[in-house]
């Protein structure tokens, strides 16, 4: 079966880390580009970032810059998104979405318009204070 699966999530403090990894199975990942975004209850979509196939060029939303890191694991398949720093205000379901295309409008195309060749289920983080 053909799909993202992301893992990692989970409840931490305020201040404190998680890694959420974004897994393709049944295809190889490294021609997509990768984003991750996240929609709280009640909120709108929020990009969270973006990674072009080479992994070389990266983009963050504004509320997570200096805080998150992605990379990509292209030998194993894998993006990965480091958090640090998290804040009550991160809490939402996260998602990872890949697809071909040009970086960085393809991730514009992900996020904004809600179009990917894949998709993951998404995983909870909820940060209490």
């Amino acid at each position: 079966q053909l799909q993202l699966v992301e893992s990692g999530g989970g409840l931490v403090q305020r201040g404190g880390s998680l890694r959420l990894s974004c897994a393709a199975s049944g295809f190889t990942l490294h021609n997509y580009a990768v984003a991750w975004f996240r929609q709280a209850p009640g909120k709108e979509r929020e990009r969270v970032s973006c990674i072009s196939s080479s992994g070389f060029l990266t983009n963050y939303g504004e509320s997570v810059k200096g805080r998150f890191t992605i990379s990509r694991d292209n030998d194993n398949d894998t993006v990965y998104l480091q958090m640090n720093s998290l804040k009550p205000e991160d809490t939402a379901v996260y998602h990872c979405a890949a697809s071909r295309g040009l970086y960085p409008s393809i991730c514009t195309v992900i996020v904004k318009k809600g179009r990917s060749d894949y998709l993951g289920q998404g995983i909870q983080v909820t940060v209490s204070s």
